[in-house]
């Protein structure tokens, strides 16, 4: 049996009970290609299960549990097994397997956890957000620009495990890179967690720049000629996506900064130097969104303040008017009262007279007030 067919039931060990029920419970399955962006063609929540031997993939290779014993036998390679969304049940036998701290297995379960990294034993716990940049043909007020995910990775000296959480973030790609270098591969399971942190911090780096596609999209609407009649729930979606992004990212950098810094069992000085590289890319993903974010600021004030301006001179072209108007009212009103002896009542020429007053009284006005901006 493969390691990837028996893996459901280690899966499931916190029912079934004992670890070496896996060689009891084995039955031939033919080899499937686990590497899929969302659960596994065997219904469990495993996408892949490898072991790696001075940075080559064992081609074949027994239960997961041989498999482990068999490394740790040995004393060289790794087990890198990869989940997606496992459940309680799914993680208990893992967890028991890999001895994890039941903290951190709970974490990687529930999810929704801030980036951080913690050392519970010889095990490392980290947690990465996953972003995407989410693809629309026009940036609405109800636009989804960033969408999140999660990465949660176990790193022993004999094992990697990955458990993801979301729609996007597959590793299926990363792992091929890998497997195409095994001179990184052979440094061991700290060179898996420097490629899935490096992987991660490039989608952020990726992701600012599209976004950044957006933000000029909306700055140019803003200070067009009509800029003042965009629409600013734009504006202020743009915002909350750009919170959702920097909610991935700025948390990231005191955890990334740890693997830079502080020796850790499980990570080589060597693999440090890599880490470093990965933490310069954070700060200026970090820098970007803090550009952006001010950016957007001055956005939304330079609208606010282009709509009190239309404003304004939507008051004055109403005041113009309507001083234009008060004359011709005026006049009439005046002429309207029922009194006998007013001037010009018998008049045959008061009528014009009173007309022709009234149209060159409006026309200065209009031509004062057009000289002036008003109209």
């Amino acid at each position: 049996m493969t390691m990837a067919g028996n893996l459901r039931k280690v899966t499931g060990l916190g029912r079934t009970g004992g670890l070496r029920r896996v060689a009891r419970l084995a039955r031939r399955r033919p080899r499937v290609d686990l590497n899929h962006h969302a659960r596994s063609p065997l219904g469990s929540s495993v996408v892949n299960c490898v072991t790696y031997e001075d940075g080559v993939r064992v081609p074949e290779c027994d239960d997961l549990f041989s498999a482990v014993e068999r490394v740790r036998k040995r004393g060289d390679g790794f087990v890198w097994l990869g989940l997606h969304e496992p459940t309680d049940s799914e993680f208990a036998g893992i967890g028991e397997l890999f001895d994890l701290h039941p903290l951190a297995v709970e974490d990687a379960v529930e999810a929704h956890q801030r980036p951080k990294v913690e050392r519970y034993g010889e095990t490392l716990f980290a947690v990465f957000k996953t972003v995407c940049y989410v693809e629309h043909e026009k940036l609405t007020a109800t636009s989804e620009v960033v969408d999140t995910g999660e990465i949660m990775v176990f790193v022993g000296e004999d094992f990697v495990i990955t458990v993801r959480h979301g729609r996007h973030g597959s590793l299926g790609p990363l792992r091929e890179e890998l497997e195409a270098t095994p001179s990184q591969l052979a440094k061991g399971p700290a060179a898996v967690l420097h490629a899935i942190a490096d992987h991660v911090v490039d989608d952020y780096l990726s992701v600012t720049d599209a976004v950044q596609g957006d933000i000029d999209q909306v700055e140019a609407a803003v200070f067009t000629e009509n800029g003042a009649r965009t629409d600013p729930g734009r504006i202020y979606q743009m915002k909350r996506e750009l919170l959702e992004l920097k909610r991935a990212v700025v948390p990231l950098g005191r955890p990334m900064e740890e693997l830079t810094t502080r020796p850790i069992r499980v990570i080589s000085p060597e693999i440090q130097a890599y880490f470093r590289d990965v933490f310069d890319h954070l700060m200026r993903a970090k820098e970007q969104i803090a550009a952006f974010d001010e950016l957007l600021n001055s956005i939304l004030q330079a609208h606010l303040a282009q709509v009190t301006v239309a404003q304004n001179e939507d008051m004055r072209k109403i005041t113009a008017w309507a001083a234009v108007i008060a004359v011709p009212t005026m006049v009439c009103g005046v002429y309207g009262m029922n009194f006998d002896h007013m001037p010009e009542l018998h008049w045959r020429f008061g009528y014009p007279l009173v007309i022709g007053v009234i149209s060159v009284a409006c026309l200065v006005l209009y031509r004062g007030f057009r000289r002036n901006g008003w109209l």
